[in-house]
């Protein structure tokens, strides 16, 4: 038994009009889509509105007068409002529950080319959800528009798996996000590019917070700017990308930067400050050291992710900011909740999609693609290519992917490591003596660090990158401060002792605020040391 065609269609109240016999000289889609010889259409069900009966019923002879075989059925549609995406796919929904599909006899088509773009919409979307079982058909115009002409058409079948080229071009494109993820390292961890697989998935899907776990130097603030440049890409982010380390933000200057004030809020507030969270408005905010916000701030950030609304300081009048957040740590975040350090009811918004980043010693692997990808960052930043000697080149990997090599600070310590290399490398070329000296240069280093005593006082009030930042002669003194600090019932008797001498020359000796104002330099506050070196 031969199958038989069953067009579904829009009646076009514009393009399939036409008046008298000059009708015939215009390309009308619906009546040109029974005109081809290799498409024979047994019926044709044709939806219009009420107010177009007569303009369907003329389509409906014209058909009828040049495919004599096909039967139209005119359907009416009780869409009201042609553009009301709810009405008119509930309306097309409607007919597709109720038609009678018989699919082991008829093929279905559905005339894609007329009707509005919301139609248009609501119908394909009924193909691809089965609702519809069949194939687009689409119609054309013929060139130069002659007369009479049924002009071409093209049957489109919704199962993409049948289209290699779009399937490839959809793989090629996951592929390059991928790629911009890793910031076009071509990555050989199976773990770190599973991480990433997933990540891609989340970015273009997500709008939630995102929190990046890691070792320092594991490479969560580059990879938080390339979600970000992702996002932007495919236009699901316009604002900007807004970076805090919050590690150096403390108090009053932790709420100002964040959330903004307004003037007058405290002394030295002489204008209003918009806050970095409403910078970030429509855009991403990194939160890097998010372990390290007071809980204050921790309670306006949730309230921020939760309403899109928060005050500013010393403000009577709420903001709003629509923000994706990525936060990233290297803390124990649930270990600070258990302590009363971190919220836990942040911690639970925070923490819907997380990612821990593998350190360098964890993906050897991935050394030599970064080690070409670093090479390339420093020519773009010195415009001076640097390559090694294939000798050196193979020594250094030797190395660098042997247990010996310990990198602490992870692809920052590669990093250092190129830049002195490159820099150093007569005539663009890195040798082998260039390597040994290095080599040697990392294991005194690490050795070093291996011989050191515990943490010192510095080390535990302060975040890594901090404290990485200090000069010897600044780290020696804050520990010293810092002992004596610990030792001290207040402020003012921890000022007494640091300052026994020259307060003794002064009219008005105010050793709080002295010491006050010295820990500011490096963003502590008594507070906050105090309650740090218990913990320690």
């Amino acid at each position: 038994m031969k199958r038989r065609t069953v067009v579904i269609g829009l009646l076009g109240t514009t393009i399939d009009r036409g008046m008298g016999t000059g009708r015939w000289d215009a390309w009308r889609p619906t009546v040109a889509a029974c005109q081809h010889e290799d498409l024979l259409v047994d019926r044709f069900e044709l939806l219009h509105p009420q107010r177009f009966t007569s303009l369907a019923e003329t389509v409906r002879d014209d058909i009828r007068h040049v495919s004599p075989e096909t039967e139209v059925r005119l359907v009416l549609d009780a869409t009201s409002d042609p553009w009301d995406f709810e009405e008119v796919y509930g309306s097309l929904h409607d007919f597709a529950r109720s038609y009678r599909f018989d699919t082991d006899n008829e093929d279905y088509l559905v005339h894609i080319t007329t009707g509005s773009h919301v139609a248009q919409i609501c119908l394909f979307l009924l193909m691809e959800s089965r609702h519809i079982p069949g194939r687009l058909l689409q119609t054309n115009p013929p060139p130069r528009r002659r007369a009479g002409a049924p002009g071409t058409f093209s049957l489109i079948d919704l199962d993409l798996s049948k289209y290699d080229r779009i399937a490839t071009r959809f793989a090629r494109d996951a592929m390059d996000e991928r790629s911009l993820l890793k910031s076009g390292i071509q990555t050989r961890s199976a773990a770190f590019n599973e991480i990433v697989e997933r990540l891609d998935r989340v970015t273009m899907r997500s709008p939630s917070p995102i929190l990046l776990l890691g070792p320092t130097g594991a490479g969560k603030s580059l990879l938080a700017r390339r979600i970000y440049e992702l996002k932007k890409s495919r236009r699901l982010v316009k604002g900007p990308f807004v970076e805090v380390n919050c590690a150096t933000v403390r108090g009053d200057a932790a709420m100002s930067a964040l959330f903004g004030h307004v003037k007058g809020a405290f002394t030295g507030a002489v204008r209003d400050r918009p806050g970095l969270l409403l910078s970030a408005n429509d855009g991403v905010l990194f939160l890097d050291e998010v372990g390290e916000l007071g809980v204050e701030e921790q309670a306006m950030l949730l309230r921020a992710l939760e309403e899109k609304r928060f005050l500013p300081l010393g403000g009577d009048k709420e903001v709003s900011s629509d923000f994706q957040l990525i936060a990233g740590t290297n803390r124990d975040l649930a270990g600070a909740v258990k302590e009363g350090r971190f919220r836990e009811d942040l911690l639970a918004r925070i923490n819907l999609w997380t990612f821990s980043l593998p350190g360098l010693t964890d993906r050897r692997e991935d050394i030599e693609p970064n080690l070409d990808y670093e090479l390339e960052q420093f020519r773009r930043r010195t415009g001076t290519a640097v390559t090694f000697s294939k000798e050196a080149r193979a020594q250094f990997l030797t190395f660098a992917m042997s247990g010996a090599a310990r990198w602490p600070g992870n692809f920052r310590d590669l990093n250092a490591v190129i830049t002195r290399l490159s820099t150093l490398a007569p005539a663009g070329r890195i040798t082998v003596d260039q390597v040994n000296a290095e080599v040697a240069h990392l294991k005194r280093m690490w050795t070093g660090a291996d011989n050191a005593t515990s943490p010192g006082l510095v080390d535990r009030v302060m975040s890594p990158d901090s404290a990485a930042r200090l000069d010897r002669f600044d780290r020696v003194q804050l520990e010293d401060v810092l002992e004596v600090c610990r030792r001290a019932a207040s402020l003012s008797a921890a000022g007494r002792v640091l300052f026994d001498r020259s307060r003794e020359q002064k009219k008005i000796a105010n050793d709080a605020d002295r010491l006050r104002k010295y820990l500011a330099r490096f963003d502590l506050e008594w507070s906050d040391v105090q309650e740090r070196l218990r913990q320690a």
